[in-house]
């Protein structure tokens, strides 16, 4: 596959180079867009609370808040597929094989496509008999059901929009996301004050609202990379699945599907906790969930930025790059995490007063906001650590690790401490603490699989220099070290090894 020099131009204008120069400037590029887009599609999401809370009454906001962790439970499995379609693409890209990279594209595609459809039917039939036993208060059920079973609806759309925007994020392009999320979002925004207001349809309405913004994103995004002219063009009449490529996505996406529904799972369980404390409550911490939330994605950019700058260096072997890039997103999430966890827990009555005017409702929002805003930065250095084994193919461990650390501890913490002094600050203390937990695994692990591909890498470097191995035949990546990594060209190779030994002199050059 050959592409002319003006394509190639084209789209270096619109992708950040990875493998070369300062990393934090890059990362910082990179995450820019990345929160804008993360931020935006937050707020279109909370405008349905802000709408219901605001024009429907505090049992339409607890409705709809009431859904998020059950919501995630059901489509977080599938959108972990996601990350492995961005890891998969960018150490195809590192490695300098287009023709894998389109493979990969054309299969992640069709996996969104086929994933949605089992979300959408997963989530509309088992919806109310979840809530059930979420333990949601009888007051809101029935609200809450309608709105996931329209919600649901659009999920083929969603999982499109957001593979979509993975294999763009792939290959450094973060600004084209952001533009196709400030349409849809602000098309969302419109229609829930339309059909809230104007059409009186309550909570169905913000779904209707958001299934309509979603199919909007999912088209977009499809028609850009239609119109690509590199590696990443989707042609429709080409989306199959290639065996290589969904073995690679699906060995790193499971674990990190499964990931996020473990996480949601204890999530689950705390909300049913939080449910049996009544209305308020329950509409409180929607409130205070919908203001972290904007914490949560800022710090999330720099999880996905650690998991493509890592997979990118990890395909073309340059082993140093990745120690800085390590140094500098733990600075980068930490310095986000700070500033934003401290000013949205100090602004924390007035930004709940956009949800509700309902006192009562905003003091119980409060109660959790002080205990998770001030630390928050501490789940985005877990998240961080986990970017960046995932970037290095290994996904399998660091689930291990949060089903250990997180999921299992807040279950346990539930039906233990929690039980025996049942307060609303005993229950949100669990969060901090499983961070703290889980982070430290990472990180320990972290070092182990970093050791462990650098020496594997300086071997096959010394088998090339020796004229043993041609070449470097990277493949699939599995967790047990015998696991090959992407193709990697021997003149890439040679590259990497001149970098090591630059490194070994100064590895904070950059």
């Amino acid at each position: 596959m050959v592409y002319n020099r003006i394509d190639m131009e084209r789209v270096k204008r619109k992708e950040i180079d990875m493998l070369n120069g300062p990393v934090m400037g890059r990362l910082i590029l990179f995450c820019i867009p990345l929160i804008l887009s993360s931020v935006l599609q937050l707020l279109f999401n909370a405008a349905d609370v802000v709408v219901v809370g605001q024009f429907a009454g505090k049992q339409s906001l607890a409705a709809v808040g009431s859904t998020g962790s059950l919501i995630n439970l059901i489509t977080n499995l599938f959108i972990g597929f996601s990350v492995g379609a961005n890891v998969v693409i960018a150490r195809a890209i590192g490695a300098g094989n287009p023709e894998k990279s389109s493979r990969a594209v054309h299969t992640s595609m069709l996996l969104a496509l086929v994933s949605g459809v089992a979300v959408g039917l997963i989530g509309f039939f088992a919806s109310k008999g979840m809530l059930e036993l979420m333990n949601s208060p009888e007051s809101i059920i029935d609200k809450a059901t309608l709105y996931l079973e329209i919600y649901f609806l659009g999920s083929p759309a969603s999982l499109v929009y957001n593979f979509g925007a993975s294999v763009l994020r792939a290959k450094g392009d973060t600004r084209r996301p952001l533009y196709f999320l400030v349409i849809a979002g602000v098309l969302n925004a419109l229609l829930n004050l339309f059909f809230v207001i104007v059409c009186n349809m309550d909570v169905a309405g913000v779904a209707l609202a958001t299934i309509i913004s979603q199919l909007v994103s999912a088209v977009l995004v499809v028609i850009c990379l239609m119109r690509e002219t590199d590696y990443c063009k989707l042609k429709i009449r080409s989306l199959r699945f290639h065996g290589e490529e969904i073995k690679e996505i699906v060995k790193i996406g499971l674990p990190a599907g499964i990931y996020g529904t473990l996480f949601s799972i204890s999530n689950v369980i705390i909300q049913a906790a939080v449910n049996g404390f009544g209305d308020d409550v329950v509409a409180g911490n929607s409130t205070a969930t919908n203001i972290e939330g904007f914490v949560y994605v800022s710090m999330n950019a720099v999880y996905n930025a650690a998991i493509t700058f890592t997979g990118q260096n990890h395909g073309a072997g340059r082993y140093d790059r990745i120690k800085i890039i390590l140094r500098d997103c733990l600075i980068l999430v930490t310095v986000i995490g700070l500033i934003f966890g401290m000013s949205f827990w100090g602004l924390g009555r007035y930004l709940a007063r956009c949800y509700t005017s309902d006192q009562i409702v905003i003091d119980y929002s409060m109660v959790r906001m002080s205990i998770i805003l001030p630390v928050y930065f501490l789940c985005g250095i877990m998240d961080t650590l986990m970017g960046m084994l995932r970037g290095m193919g290994y996904s399998t461990l660091p689930t291990i690790n949060s089903f250990i650390g997180a999921c299992m501890f807040r279950v346990i913490w539930v039906f233990t401490v929690f039980a025996a002094n049942h307060t609303l600050e005993m229950l949100y203390i669990s969060y901090p603490i499983s961070w703290v937990l889980t982070g430290i695994a990472h990180f320990v692990m972290f070092i182990v699989v970093f050791k462990k591909c650098r020496r594997r890498d300086s071997i096959e470097r010394k088998a090339v220099e020796d004229g043993v191995l041609e070449s470097r035949d990277q493949t699939a990546t599995s967790e047990t070290g015998a696991e090959q990594d992407s193709p990697v060209t021997e003149a890439a190779t040679l590259e990497a090894a001149e970098i090591t030994e630059a490194g070994e002199l100064n590895n904070t050059a950059e």
